[in-house]
């Protein structure tokens, strides 16, 4: 797992401009703590910082191959956990190695077989080849976007790399945002290739993007499709099974220490089970850490998406597993500290977050870095498998993103805007529009309707949009620290199957997530297989609350200038309310002013709002 990041330029001669590649590629150190390397041509330059993971002393890049046409050259970010079978195909096929390593398999992939490499990787991965034999980069993001790309189209070639903030270290990149960046920034919508920053745009999921002395061409290599699903329950829920063992064992893969992130529910707690299996097998034992927060069980309050401390479930799937289990406890100063929140908004360049929730996965990543290199998280389950609670209820039928029906106050920012601000993005027009939009690029087998429609639009909706917020959230956090997060629930075979899957099917019990509760029950404690879905705790100690309200009245009484964009009343109310009177609203319009605040202060952004 690294950063990568690079430079193509048809008319500039980029040997002499080392130093810009050089502050490009140092935004990343963070992600890259272990090695940096550049490569440098006429046309092309290529940064990359390094976290070692597989094959220490053998993976460092750029990695170039030497063609009897010119160099091939290449960054990479990720793994491909098939590598060892391309690795012994390509060897067949006369491919010599010179290191263990899953990028040199990768580049000798491409080499051998151009851009329909793609088509054969299994993983998680952003990567971004030049080839001096046809003068092109080659960009490729895996299937379900779990690593992140960027880009920049200039007047004579492209910037990318793995965050926004790379490309906008180079001077060539102003930082504006417009109208529509604003409205991505309050929708919590989603918009798939949207940046937020003018001219910046993310490749999509499963794509491929080709550079050229003729511009950009972009085309898709993967995408969900419609199929009939003909497995009866019985076969089903072996299937998933199968994938589930075999897709574990690819991601227990490591040259280094890894770990799970155990939250007590059934995602997470299934994951570590079987790979407590698998280890167990050959004489290991599972590592796990959890979230926890002090006096949590006198303070919790039960909320829609988490009804349930996850304590008491986290502690009983460790005894039952046999794990060597942390947990990790956070107290409210420690989220509400400034640094702390600048660390968060700076790892995620994107001010409208989950607000305390940002902050203890970031101190939590934190801590597991300290222990861990890889770990495996439970993380989109709940968008392949149908967890969420409006999957069950009337929201379901909300003619908007399902997730804005249901925890309105945790995803919808448009109560934080100044009311002219308001009037001129026309936040729910917006929202309106995407959603609508999003719906329509549903597939749909033929003749698909009534309740079977529905469900599949509405699981197409959280594996495009929702799982994107949320991936992106877990690799800047994660990677923020030096943290490698794998997704076993993210392998595309598995998101294939099951999104095929009736929907009768996925809640045969009558309860979310049917299908994974009855294919891992066997390897869980009973309390944790029959849990009710429970989301990712937030904090209830006092002295977070009256830290951010402190925070948020000094805000207030400097005049910042990111409370341009917010309604100066609402931010007021909500700093001076008495404890026992403030809402989850007034919270989450404290945190998210915090956080405009912040990236205000770390970005600079070029606010074109006319």
């Amino acid at each position: 797992m690294c950063g990568i990041t690079g430079w193509v330029a048809y008319q500039r001669n980029l040997t002499a401009h080392t130093q810009v590649l050089d502050t490009m590629t140092e935004t990343m150190a963070c992600r890259g703590p272990d090695a940096r390397g550049a490569w440098t041509a006429r046309h092309a330059a290529l940064g990359h910082r390094r976290l070692a993971v597989i094959d220490l002393p053998g993976g460092a890049q750029p990695m170039q191959v030497e063609t009897d046409d010119g160099p091939v050259a290449m960054v990479y970010s990720g793994e491909a956990y098939n590598y060892t079978e391309l690795r012994d195909e390509l060897r067949r096929r006369g491919h010599r190695f010179t290191t263990d390593s899953d990028t040199e398999v990768v580049l000798h992939g491409y080499l051998e077989w151009g851009e329909s490499l793609a088509e054969r990787l299994n993983g998680m991965y952003a990567f971004a080849i030049w080839d001096a034999r046809t003068d092109r980069l080659v960009m490729i993001r895996d299937r379900m976007g779990i690593k992140p790309f960027y880009y920049y189209e200039t007047d004579d070639g492209i910037l990318f790399g793995s965050e926004p903030k790379a490309i906008l270290a180079n001077p060539l990149c102003a930082p504006v945002v417009g109208l529509d960046g604003l409205r991505e920034l309050f929708s919590f919508a989603k918009t798939p290739g949207h940046a937020i920053w003018d001219g910046m745009r993310e490749l999509l999921p499963g794509h491929i993007a080709v550079v050229d002395r003729s511009g950009i061409r972009t085309h898709a290599y993967w995408s969900l499709q419609v199929s009939e699903h003909t497995d009866d329950r019985q076969t089903t829920v072996a299937h998933v099974r199968e994938l589930l063992d075999d897709i574990i064992a690819r991601q227990l893969v490591a040259d280094v220490p890894r770990c799970t992130l155990l939250s007590g529910g059934l995602d997470s707690s299934a994951m570590t089970a079987i790979a407590a299996q698998q280890l167990g097998a050959v004489g290991e034992k599972v590592r796990s850490f959890a979230v926890d927060f002090p006096d949590q069980e006198k303070n919790f309050q039960s909320v829609d998406i988490s009804p349930t401390q996850d304590t008491p479930y986290v502690h009983a799937v460790a005894e039952h597993v046999q794990c060597e289990h942390r947990d990790i406890i956070l107290d409210g100063a420690e989220l509400a500290d400034p640094e702390v929140r600048r660390a968060a908004v700076g790892a995620r360049d994107f001010p409208i977050g989950l607000g305390d929730r940002d902050n203890s996965l970031y101190l939590l990543f934190k801590a597991v870095r300290e222990r861990s290199t890889v770990a495996l998280s439970g993380e989109s389950a709940d968008e392949i498998f149908g967890g969420y609670p409006w999957f069950h209820d009337e929201r379901v039928h909300a003619d908007t993103f399902p997730w804005l029906a249901g925890s309105k106050a945790l995803f919808d920012a448009s109560s934080l805007v100044e009311a002219g601000l308001a009037r001129t993005l026309d936040l729910p027009a917006y929202v309106h529009d995407h959603y609508l939009a999003a719906v329509a690029q549903t597939p749909l087998k033929d003749g698909e309707s009534g309740v079977e429609k529905r469900m599949r639009q509405i699981c197409y909706l959280h594996l495009t949009r929702m799982v994107q917020t949320l991936l992106d959230r877990k690799d800047r956090m994660s990677m923020a620290v030096g943290l490698e997060v794998r997704v076993p629930f993210c392998d595309h075979r598995l998101v294939q199957y099951v999104f095929n899957t009736p929907w009768a099917l996925k809640t045969f019990d009558g309860r979310e997530k049917s299908i994974l509760r009855a294919a891992t029950r066997d390897v869980l404690p009973q309390s944790v297989a029959d849990r009710k879905k429970s989301g990712y705790p937030g904090t209830f100690d006092p002295a977070y609350l009256s830290a951010i309200q402190s925070q948020a009245a000094d805000l207030l009484a400097a005049g910042h200038p990111a409370l341009e964009l917010c309604n100066r009343d609402l931010v007021k109310a909500a700093a001076h309310a008495a404890h026992e009177t403030v809402t989850s609203q007034d919270r989450t319009t404290l945190e998210r002013a915090l956080d405009l605040a912040t990236w205000f202060d770390l970005r600079r952004p070029v606010l074109k709002t006319g």
